[in-house]
């Protein structure tokens, strides 16, 4: 039976800090902290492949073997594209019975620089698809084993791969006790400027690390609606029009006939307008000053390939004022079977309202809505904007003391957001000041690594016998191909 199932300890309403703290002690003995090292496949754990194939069926078939494909490539990419195969085993891993809004696939590639709506730079968490209230350990978890996947992947040794992770997990630890000595207000305001990565830097890294990061800093303000806009759009019959890039980037124009294509763009044009609705009144304005001029399905991330999503391209005062838009289909959370099913019945507005509760600051374009495709099939779809000064990290380029860095840059951040949703007195309790809960981690991480090399042998094996296809999308697939993929969508 999953660890899960056992009732969450919350403490009672007024609780004072004092018996806050002791709730977060008494969770030891539910759930020891050295208990957090060990991990071992269940008997008659689910097949990680029926696991894939169960999401895969309900997404756009033609672009399923661009997922597989992609995930075939290394075993951190298929890591990337797993997070319902480790959601599946972390629900009969120990847990202390604390909650949390939780991101829901918190590996290391979903740390990143982002924009604040007053234009400040900050770090903080992006990818909110699986985000669910629940046990704490499993995100620090998911991290913890991304770090020591991408540490492999480098050539990094036994030790320094222990080191990693301890870091990052000493980082959650000792800032989850600072936020717990906070007042709330205090620690709503608290954001993680790019000026602490800089210093972070200046101070950790080599000559070669700072340099990256002054780069990705740089590199992540120019990448803005305007960037995205001179990039992905090109003047077609006398008009700005998103250009194709197949199987990538497919305009609506391509994918359709005429008389759907005008059914499609309808729709959209409706979500737009239905979507401002859960927007501040202030954006809702905003918005209106734009209308949609094109629309086309995108191929994003490696674990989100084949669901459906749409970039919408509006423009302002004139031609050279755009707005790109992402509408993204949102399913039910992967945690939803091991965690419990979302309060919200829009699974758009959970991924909105999830992502709201974790981040420091969010985009100011961020919504959701329902849409009935031409299919007849209702689904629900969040909207935020396609890029706003993002920066990704490079973990191939990553020295050991350089990850260590990140990593604790990743274990910060994530308390933080754990701490806006949880009871941070009892977390910080229950993690202590001694280094138990770091050592286990890294032990666990090791052991997960493991389970999940495996199958990535096991999907590469299923690709090479016929039973899942695949295909690669590189640049030669990229600049288009006899075979690249066409028809109707839904």
């Amino acid at each position: 039976m999953a660890e899960e199932s056992a009732s969450p300890l919350r403490a009672a309403p007024g609780a004072t800090p004092r018996e806050r703290a002791a709730l977060g002690k008494a969770a030891r003995k539910r759930a020891p902290r050295s208990g957090h090292r060990a991990y071992e496949a269940a008997a008659g754990r689910p097949d990680p492949l029926e696991i894939l194939e169960a999401q895969s069926a309900a997404r756009v078939q033609e672009l399923v073997p661009i997922r597989y494909g992609r995930m075939t490539e290394s075993p951190f990419r298929f890591y990337r594209g797993a997070a319902a195969v480790m959601a599946s085993d972390l629900a009969g891993t120990p847990v202390s019975g604390i909650r949390a809004q939780l991101c829901g696939d918190a590996h290391l590639l979903n740390f990143r620089l982002l924009a604040s709506p007053e234009r400040n730079l900050l770090f903080d968490i992006n990818d909110f698809d699986e985000t669910l209230p629940g046990p704490w350990e499993w995100d620090v978890k998911r991290l913890s084993a991304s770090l020591v996947i991408a540490g492999r992947a480098n050539g990094f040794g036994l030790g320094e791969r222990a080191g990693v992770v301890r870091a990052a997990v000493r980082s959650y630890r000792e800032s989850m006790s600072r936020f717990a000595g906070m007042r709330n207000l205090e620690l709503w305001y608290t954001k993680i400027e790019a000026g602490l990565l800089a210093s972070l830097a200046a101070d950790r890294l080599a000559p070669r690390g700072r340099r990256r990061v002054a780069r990705a800093t740089a590199k992540a303000r120019g990448r803005d609606s305007l960037q995205a806009f001179g990039k992905l759009t090109e003047v077609h019959g006398g008009s700005v029009r998103i250009a194709a890039d197949p199987p990538l980037l497919v305009p609506v124009r391509d994918l359709l006939s005429d008389e759907e294509r005008r059914v499609r763009e309808g729709q959209f044009t409706d979500l737009i307008h239905r979507y401002g609705r859960s927007l501040p009144s202030d954006r809702r304005a905003l918005l209106a000053d734009y209308r949609p001029v094109d629309m086309a399905r995108k191929v994003v991330g490696v674990g989100s390939v084949g669901t459906r999503c749409w970039i919408i391209l509006l423009l302002g005062r004139d031609g050279g004022d755009p707005l790109l838009l992402q509408a993204k289909e949102a399913d039910t959370s992967v945690l939803a079977p091991h965690a419990g099913a979302s309060a919200y019945r829009n699974q758009g507005r959970r991924v909105v309202a999830g992502q709201r509760l974790m981040q420091a600051a969010g985009d100011i374009f961020l919504g959701w809505e329902r849409v009935e495709g031409i299919d007849g099939k209702v689904r629900d779809f969040y909207v935020r904007q396609l890029r706003d000064w993002k920066g990704i990290a490079r973990p191939e380029l990553m020295t050991p003391v350089d990850m260590s860095a990140f990593g604790e840059l990743c274990g910060t951040t994530l308390a933080r957001a754990h701490a806006r949703s949880g009871d941070r007195i009892a977390i910080a309790a229950y993690l202590g000041r001694s280094d138990v809960f770091d050592r286990a981690l890294a032990e666990f991480a090791e052991l997960y690594a493991d389970q999940n090399e495996r199958d990535h042998r096991a999907l590469v094996r299923a690709v090479a016998a016929g039973r899942l296809p695949a295909v690669e999308d590189g640049p030669r697939r990229r600049a288009g191909s006899p075979n690249t993929p066409t028809g109707h969508i839904t």
